[in-house]
């Protein structure tokens, strides 16, 4: 190997981990149900970041799916799930979220990710809240 392929390559494995932040981030989840007394504050990490990508100056000859941007989005993720305080007997008192390990750059994939960028805010507590800390 020549050393300026070995430069390079060195440059672009330290420039891409900079350029990426893209990370676990801790993240503070609101949940409540109608029936139920209390709203669940429920501290968690999701994927949140900066990820490089580039513009195609040639939209108009590629096709959509080659333009889709790179979003930071989980690597890894397991679910827990939380019981929510004050619920009557007939109401299911459980909470599954999800709670990310590692992350990446990549497509985003709606199974599991919001994809969109403007989002209604609607992360707040109407009634008493309780913290769960798992």
């Amino acid at each position: 190997m020549s050393p300026f392929f070995v430069m390079s390559l060195l440059f672009g494995l330290i420039f891409g981990q900079t350029a990426s932040l893209c990370a676990p981030s801790e993240y503070t989840i609101h949940v409540e149900k109608q029936e139920c007394a209390y709203c669940l504050a429920i501290n968690t990490t999701i994927c949140a970041g900066f990820c490089m990508t580039r513009d195609s100056n040639g939209k108009k000859l590629l096709l959509k799916s080659a333009l889709s941007q790179n979003v930071c989005t989980y690597k890894e993720m397991l679910y827990r799930t939380a019981l929510i305080p004050g619920c009557p007997h007939h109401t299911v008192p459980y909470y599954s979220y999800p709670v990310a390990l590692s992350c990446k750059c990549g497509k985003c994939n709606t199974d599991y990710s919001d994809c969109v960028r403007e989002r209604v805010r609607t992360n707040y507590c109407t009634k008493p809240q309780k913290l769960c800390n798992l």
